[in-house]
């Protein structure tokens, strides 16, 4: 224990890199693919971006998978977490773009070959970071079997997958309207898109009607689409129109004749009530399109530019630029009525962030009418489970009205869709055709198609392999809710059309974590945290209002952070939550320290008590060895690491081990035997939250063996719990903290032991430790008291001493009840305001009922 007594502080810097090293060189977590799947344990990743780097939603994902995993492997399953990084298509070609743009080259410059090769390399020297980093947060993910959604088995199993789909015909090419992304060139789905709030210029335009005798006036916020409109729509009830239905209009400045046609979809209210249709560049105009068998034509194309479909003197024009030339002509021809500010939603992409251009474009896409029945019925039965409940809900709703997927992407970085054309004639398998003249579709697949397979997949699949055997089904899936539908929903309709079982029984979609303002946390706005600058130290984002540094918080203490925090679906970040698990991580390293160098080395492990406060102790850790069970079981994180807190720092730390001092410098053998015990099973119950700390002072253990990660632990023992035990304790310990906040009150010298008589049942076992602990000299001396404090069973009264000033003591009381009443009175006259209690929000007032109660209570105890 030398270099034990030597560590007076715990160095995170120091230990946690060679703690890593220690766990990964054991192989611990890499387990042999043995045993079924009901009896191990597994966990696949929300696949990181192979460019990616840490972020705080990472963090706490990362956390808690890994609490998951720890607390599975030292309940003596056989844990695999599965490890891999995704392609991330449109991410990684975007960034290898911008490389590339800056020596001065294009990847059309290029060719698709060197391109890929391009990438290829970009992603061999960049694509470890992150895996890295996990590694650096303690997660104990199987490194020896990392995975990557383009190597060559994965990719086959994509292949197989799209080739089954397509003989079913669930894949299927069509032209159709989709979500076209200008910034990355491809079509992008539905769950992509985000709206967002934009205030347009609405413009009322006069189209003249082809019978001379008059105009129709349309408002539209898009007068460069209107060269491509094919009808004008209104609604068959709307009154001021029902004359001009079959009529038709002349489309201004193309010359083009427009139907007037009576459609339900179109809404009276909105700008005049006639409704511009353009079923090329807009999603419901196109479907009125299908209705009224509408001719489709594109005046914009996949570039952003307008095409030769345009007059000619706009084409090859940006979007903006046609926009200004249209409007321009209309006013100089007398065709804008008028025009008004609009603010409305527009659908960004989420992948460039510019606005999305609804194109009509030849696309595959996947039916998922058949997909989706199976998916919805393990939901509804409970087979997969939602936690919290609520998101059962979201996700139902969103399968009973899911749409057809458009599933390709017109991409080079990505699984190359296996689809070969020569002439008329198309070949789809996984393996090219023979013959010459054939050309491969360039389209590559949505990156979620192939995410999509991954718990599977990553296991070898289609191959029945070992692995495959031991670990699928996984059970939990940990994920932020943003991707329910774009990777869980589609996990499992994939899981139970390749493997007919479910992928996964739980499905854990934890917090958000905001900026401490409330905002998003994003680098662009000056709110995102590295992760890593709060385990080592680093800048605060520009955004916080403290400024400076993060100081060095360790892994622990930003795992058991994350892990507080995560109390409800959206909370902000607590830098107050990282301090405290760097207070738990140093107390738990100084309780030890002071145990493990008073107990001797010759001292062994075992539950061996001989005083009330070992019944206590041992007591409580059973039952907190149940609560933090339970709490994890139901995926409370954020009580069970408030849980562990509250034991280690209160009840073992702050209690039970001043308690036993006066025994442990005595070295009592028994107690030495207790508390090598006690300190065992809480580094066990500890470590899948923050595994570094508990593993260095494991190693340090009398007669410890190997790894504590390896260790396994049972369940809670029920034996252990002392009721009887637990009651003279609580009792104790409120009656200490009576009497320390009586001397506080009234002013007695700190290290002062004031004389003092205990008149209460139920200390037989304690009262010197309520003497020792309140700083007393219990005494039996008759004199008469200078005050009396109530504790449980009786009361203690206080002697008159140097060390007592009564006059002092009396003073505070006037003060604070003066105080308190008048507080009581501010309270009661609140309450007495009808106009208050019936206009506040009802936890307004409910919060000042509970403030009048407390008020009352202090009085009465004052």
């Amino acid at each position: 224990m030398t270099d034990l007594a030597t560590k007076t502080r715990y160095d995170p810097a120091e230990v946690e890199p060679r703690i890593a090293r220690e766990w990964l060189d054991s192989g611990l977590f890499h387990p042999a693919p043995e045993g079924e799947p009901e009896d191990n344990y597994s966990i696949a990743i929300p696949l990181p971006n192979v460019t990616g780097v840490l972020h705080m939603g990472h963090a706490l994902n990362d956390s808690v998978q890994d609490c998951l995993i720890r607390f599975a492997r030292m309940r003596g399953r056989r844990a695999k977490w599965i490890l891999g990084t995704d392609h991330a298509g449109i991410a990684t070609q975007t960034q290898v773009e911008r490389a590339l743009a800056q020596e001065g080259v294009s990847r059309e410059g290029l060719g698709r070959a060197a391109f890929v090769e391009r990438v290829w390399d970009w992603r061999d020297r960049y694509g470890g970071q992150i895996i890295e980093q996990l590694k650096r947060l303690g997660c104990s993910c199987d490194y020896d079997d990392e995975r990557f959604t383009l190597d060559d088995e994965y990719a086959r199993a994509v292949q197989h997958v799209f080739v089954a789909l397509y003989e079913k015909g669930y894949i299927y090419r069509d032209r159709y309207m989709v979500n076209w992304d200008p910034g990355t060139r491809s079509a992008i789905s539905d769950l992509e898109v985000e709206d967002r709030e934009v205030q347009d210029e609405l413009y009322y335009i006069d189209y003249p009607l082809a019978s001379g005798s008059g105009a129709i006036t349309v408002a539209t916020v898009r007068p460069e689409t209107m060269l491509a409109d094919t009808a004008i729509a209104v609604h068959p009830e709307d009154d001021r129109y029902r004359r001009l239905i079959g009529e038709t209009a002349v489309l201004p400045l193309v010359g083009r004749k427009l139907k007037i046609i009576a459609d339900e979809y179109v809404k009276p209210e909105f700008g005049t009530g006639a409704l511009k249709i353009t079923p090329g560049h807009d999603p419901n105009d196109f479907e009125i399109g299908r209705r009224h068998g509408l001719e489709q034509v594109s005046v914009i194309g996949e570039h952003g530019l307008l095409t030769e479909q345009a007059p000619e003197r706009f084409a090859g024009l940006t979007v903006e630029q046609a926009r200004g030339a249209v409007v321009a002509e209309l006013r100089e021809q007398g065709l804008i009525a008028r025009t008004e500010r609009y603010v409305h939603e527009v659908p960004f992409s989420q992948r460039s962030g510019e606005r999305i251009e609804p194109l009509v474009s030849l696309q595959w896409f996947m039916r998922m009418d058949e997909l989706v029945k199976p998916a919805i019925e393990v939901v509804r039965s409970g087979r997969v489970r939602f936690w919290p409940e609520n998101y059962t809900r979201v996700y139902l709703h969103w399968m009973e009205n899911i749409r057809p997927w458009c599933i390709s992407r017109q991409l080079w970085w990505g699984h190359q869709i296996p689809v070969w054309y020569r002439g008329d004639q198309r070949h789809v398998a996984e393996a090219p055709p023979q013959g010459e003249g054939w050309e491969r579709d360039p389209d590559v697949l949505d990156t979620w198609f192939s995410s999509a397979l991954f718990p599977f997949a990553a296991l070898g699949w289609p191959e029945q392999t070992p692995q495959l055997g031991a670990f699928y089904p996984t059970d939990a899936l940990v994920t932020g809710r943003e991707i329910v539908f774009l990777w869980v929903a589609r996990m499992i309709m994939m899981g139970l059309e390749f493997t007919g079982q479910i992928p996964f029984t739980d499905v854990y979609v934890h917090a958000i974590i905001q900026a401490p303002d409330g905002r998003r946390m994003s680098k662009s706005l000056g709110t995102g945290v590295d992760p890593l600058a709060l385990i080592d130290g680093g800048p605060r984002p520009p955004a916080f209002e403290t400024g400076g540094e993060f100081p060095p918080y360790g892994a622990d203490a930003v795992r058991w952070g994350m892990l507080a925090m995560s109390s409800s679906q959206d909370v902000r970040f607590s830098e107050e939550k990282l301090a405290q698990g760097l207070q738990l991580t140093n107390k738990l390293w100084n309780a030890s320290r002071l145990i493990l160098l008073g107990v001797g080395e010759d001292a062994r492990a075992a539950p061996s008590p001989s005083a009330v406060e070992d019944r206590w102790i041992l007591s409580r850790l059973a039952r907190a060895r149940e609560e933090l069970d339970r709490w994890i079981e139901r995926y409370d994180f954020s009580h069970a690491a408030l849980g562990l807190y509250e034991f280690v720092y209160g009840e073992l730390c702050d209690w039970y081990l001043e308690l036993v001092k006066p025994r442990l410098r005595a070295g009592e053998a028994d107690l030495s035997a207790t508390l090598l015990h006690v300190l065992t099973e809480t580094l066990a119950l500890a470590h899948p939250m923050i595994p570094f700390v508990t593993e260095e002072i494991y190693g340090h253990l009398p007669g410890a063996e190997g790894l504590l990660a390896a260790r396994a632990r049972g369940a809670g023992d029920g034996a252990q719990v002392d009721p009887q035990a637990e009651a003279t304790l609580a009792r104790t310990i409120e009656a200490v903290q009576a009497l320390r906040g009586w001397r506080d009150f009234a002013g007695v010298r700190v290290g002062a032991s004031v004389p003092a008589r205990l008149l209460a049942d139920g200390y037989e076992q304690t009262a010197e430790h309520v003497a020792r602990l309140a700083r007393l000299s219990l005494t039996e001396d008759g004199s008469e008291p200078a005050a009396s404090v109530p504790i449980p069973g009786g009361v203690v009264e206080i002697l008159v001493s140097e060390d007592v000033d009564l006059g002092a003591a009396e003073r505070r009381v006037v003060q604070e009840r003066t105080r308190l009443q008048s507080e009581i009175e501010r309270a009661e006259r609140k309450l007495a305001n009808e106009a208050f209690v019936a206009k506040a929000p009802a936890e307004v007032v409910a919060g000042e009922r509970e403030k009048l109660a407390r008020l009352r209570s202090e009085l009465g105890a004052l």
